[in-house]
This record gives C-alpha cells, sequence and structure tokens, in this order.
C-alpha cells in the first residue's frame, strides 16, 4: 500500500509502497496498540515513518 504522510520535523511529504492491510493503517491510525504489535514484519525505519512521516534519508541528514 502506498503511504503518503508529511515530516513532523521538516514538513516533506514523502511516500512509501509498505507491506500493510488498510485495517493495519486504520489500528495504527487509532493508537490503542503498539505498532510492533500490529506490523512486526515491518523493519524499524517503516514502522517510524508510518507514526511520524520520517524517512530513513531524512534520519539520515539529521543526525549523520
Amino acid at each position: 500500500m502506498l503511504i503518503t504522510k508529511a515530516s513532523r520535523i521538516s514538513g516533506t511529504i514523502s511516500t512509501m509502497d509498505l507491506d500493510i492491510t488498510s485495517d493495519q493503517l486504520d489500528r495504527i491510525e487509532a493508537k490503542i496498540e503498539l505498532i510492533q504489535n500490529i506490523v512486526p514484519h515491518l523493519s524499524s525505519d517503516e514502522r517510524e515513518f508510518l507514526i511520524t512521516g520520517i524517512t530513513p534519508q531524512e534520519w539520515d541528514k539529521l543526525f549523520n
């Protein structure tokens, strides 16, 4: 599923193609379960993007 988010740090809009269902996305957005329990198959970078909109490339730029 293509997910588009704005970075909480820069406001940059990015899109990632993630292996999740619309049900999983709804559960993540409801914030009543831990994301690692909803989508344990995703990498920590992918889960971070779902939560904050921050891409791995943006993290690297900020904290290189």
